[in-house]
């Protein structure tokens, strides 16, 4: 489940000083954290380097701009809305931008360049245009009408989408458009990812281009035993009866194909998954030579992980690598054939950590790429000609992300690079070949900037500098933000635990403040991490409370030993964890032991809850939004993942649930929940009324008619932090001076 850490963050922020930091600024216009910047690309062509930004009068409003690395001027590229000045967008347009978090952006939300750099490709509202670099300003519309996940095919020759659950492509020569599947309606699906895929396995892309144009491979999915789960949206002004095919842990999943089209005939070959029919199809990618399909495929317990080769022409078959776990084997992205057909670049958790490793075409271990008590993030680049391999890590510090640089034959396997920086946090994003990268930095005191560099790290241009001078909207602010801390602690089992904190506005040590406990607790998330924050977590410190974080066991970007503690028994280290947290915040001189909060969504709402229930001695109060209740009402990928089918681990779901703990709820709660949310099912939230209520338990409620999971629209996210803050400040009383 790629649960929401906090869906406040997204807003970005900072403090307050001439102007004390408001709820409203936070929601207002321009975004206090400066110009910022989503999908940065570098051309094909080296020439310019693209991305999407907010408007000034509406930053979710996005808009195409550029930079061009001759001149070093930028510009927008395209006005979204003088493209398409009202958006409407289908059902199945809204969906996937739920399962990809993008639900409160408008305009241009993505796009993607030709082979030569000199045409995009950009979907918006449903249409899809071909716009020439040169001249932007003369969009050309290729296709309308529903049109999802558009590509422009790696030699250019086509534009492939999906429309009405079919795959279509558009030859650019002739402009001639062909159906490539005609059978998608119903419960079956043609070049889509089915619902788990989106939303556990990061798969937004249900086709892959053969690196050559000639062939598609595609999935094909059916739906029809997925059970359905019937359940109301509920709006302001109506009730929508919806019928989702949701499959809940232990339920039958969608059957899923894997199929090899010709663009240019439509001629279909049907690629063998294997005799078992219940499992997933987590990727599938090209060799560089066209020559093998090769796809991952995962069992149904998610403790096997294959990488499987397949011949083009004969659709022969073998297998390149077994992963295999005790607990879960890891989803892998980080797969790069080499130009030269030596080999392939692979990451494995084999070692207990994270490693690139080398292989060669046969699937045998040449050598570690890295190595060491650290672990790497995700692959950046491959610099074949150099030689060289670029990755992120933490490996200098675990609240870091930083970008390294190892030899391609192994030999500096255990001493990589740093190529870049400053520490904090970089998010890089580098040309294919290693040439050139663009580097979104951060740290908590500093707003991202966006440099563009050399690949030993050295400095070409600003792309956006961000600097917080008298222009930058947080300017004004700027000289009462709260500095974050960081540390660490002992877990019980002797783990190493990372925590920050943010003292009070105008902090006496020889006070005593209430917290303000932020909480995710979830696999797969950092929640310590130096880098610009949260500004709801700046305006609770300067209302006077000591704003805290722990990522306990189980986070991500960590060793093996630290995630599968807790496997098969969700929220009983993270709890306890907590609480090791709590306990030590309670011997703080300055901290008030009696008033300590806690807040926390999705995941974190689960953990609040818990928190809770096991810890009302220890806390005051707490928030728990669009929490899973039960986790045998969660989805089968996700959930099985950590606690195995609930068949085989009756007892670990059982414990995992809030209802077999909640006679400890003691604390007074603020229970909150977006009423048509189809990520965590609003029943969820329904059965925890039903169980207080019955216990005699009283609470607060607050629900979102037409919130999704995230809760898209800016007032209802304005009002459920103003929510937050007034429960908070009526049970904990800080004091604001």
């Amino acid at each position: 489940m790629r649960f929401i850490l906090s869906f406040l963050a997204l807003l970005a922020v900072g403090s307050a000083s001439a102007e004390r930091l408001t709820l409203d600024r936070i929601y207002d216009d321009p975004a206090l954290a400066g110009p910022g910047v989503r999908a940065l690309k570098v051309s094909p062509d080296g020439a310019r380097v693209t991305f999407l930004r907010g408007r000034e009068d509406n930053q979710f409003q996005l808009d195409l701009w550029e930079f061009n690395m001759k001149d070093k001027s930028t510009r927008r590229l395209v006005d979204s809305k003088t493209l398409v000045p009202d958006e409407n967008l289908s059902d199945a347009e809204k969906a996937r931008r739920e399962r990809e978090r993008t639900a409160s952006l408008k305009g241009i939300v993505s796009y993607s360049w030709s082979p030569d750099g000199k045409r995009l490709l950009v979907p918006i509202a449903g249409n899809l245009y071909l716009i020439d670099v040169g001249k932007p300003d003369a969009a050309r519309l290729v296709a309308s009408g529903n049109v999802t996940d558009p590509k422009i095919s790696p030699k250019g020759k086509y534009v492939s989408f999906v429309r009405d659950q079919n795959l279509y492509v558009i030859d650019l020569a002739t402009g001639k458009e062909r159906a490539l599947t005609t059978d998608g309606k119903g419960t079956l699906h043609n070049g889509e990812a089915e619902f788990v895929a989106q939303e556990e396995m990061h798969q937004f892309t249900g086709y892959y281009w053969a690196p050559d144009d000639s062939a598609i491979a595609y999935r094909r999915y059916d739906e029809a035993q997925v059970p359905v789960a019937r359940r109301f949206e509920i709006y302001a002004d109506r009730t929508d009866v919806v019928e989702q095919r949701y499959p809940a842990a232990g339920d039958k999943n969608a059957i899923v194909e894997l199929r090899i089209v010709s663009p240019a005939t439509g001629t279909t070959r049907d690629v063998d998954l294997g005799p078992e029919q219940d499992i997933y199809l987590v990727r599938a990618d090209w060799t560089a030579d066209s020559r093998q399909l090769v796809f991952q495929r995962q069992t149904r317990d998610q403790k096997k992980l294959e990488l499987i080769a397949v011949d083009a022409a004969s659709l022969a078959q073998r297998v390149l690598v077994t992963e295999t776990e005790k607990t879960w084997t890891k989803i892998n992205d980080d797969l790069r054939f080499l130009a030269d057909g030596s080999g392939f670049i692979w990451a494995s958790e084999r070692s207990g950590r994270n490693h690139l490793y080398l292989f060669d075409m046969n699937g045998k271990v040449k050598h570690a790429l890295t190595q060491g008590e650290w672990r790497v993030d995700n692959l950046l680049a491959v610099d074949e000609r150099a030689g060289k391999v670029y990755f992120a890590s933490n490996k200098d510090a675990i609240p870091d992300k930083q970008a390294y640089v190892v030899a391609l034959d192994g030999s500096t396997a255990a001493k990589p690079k740093r190529v870049t920086q400053a520490d904090g946090w970089h998010d890089t994003s580098f040309a294919r070949n290693g040439e050139v990268f663009v580097d979104t930095w951060s740290d908590p005191a500093n707003p991202p900037q966006v440099s563009i560099r050399k690949p030993d790290g050295t400095m070409v241009t600003w792309l956006q500098h961000n600097e917080v001078d008298a222009k930058h909207p947080w300017f004004k602010y700027k000289a009462d933000h709260l500095p974050t801390e960081y540390g660490t602690m002992k877990a019980k089992d002797g783990q190493t635990l990372y925590w920050s904190m943010i003292k009070p506005y105008h902090f006496d040590a020889k006070k005593k403040y209430p917290v303000y406990l932020s909480t995710y607790g979830g696999p797969g998330a950092q929640h310590v991490a130096r880098r610009w924050g949260d500004t709801f977590d700046q305006y609770m410190a300067q209302q006077g409370y000591v704003v805290f974080r722990l990522d306990n066991r189980g986070s991500s970007r960590r060793e093996r030993a630290f995630t599968d503690a807790i496997y098969r028994n969700l929220g009983k280290v993270e709890v306890e964890d907590q609480l090791t947290g709590i306990d030590w915040l309670g011997k703080q001189g300055f901290v008030d032991a009696k008033r300590i909060g806690v807040y926390g969504w999705s995941y974190g709402g689960f953990m609040a809850l818990r928190l809770l229930s096991q810890g009302s001695d220890k806390i005051a109060a707490g928030v728990s939004g669009a929490p899973v209740t039960d986790w045998k009402l969660y989805d089968t990928h996700y959930t099985e993942r950590y606690m195995d089918r609930p068949a085989d681990n009756p007892e670990g779901y059982k414990d995992s649930t809030v209802f077999a703990h909640v006679d400890g709820l003691k604390s007074k709660l603020l229970l909150i929940h977006g009423m048509a949310d189809d990520n965590v099912l609003f029943t969820n939230s329904t059965k925890m009324i039903d169980a207080l209520v019955n216990r005699g338990v009283q609470f607060e409620l607050m629900t979102y008619p037409g919130a999704k999971h995230g809760i898209s629209n800016r007032v209802q996210r304005r009002h459920v932090q103003g929510y937050i803050d007034a429960f908070f400040r009526k049970h904990l009383k800080p004091d604001t001076e």
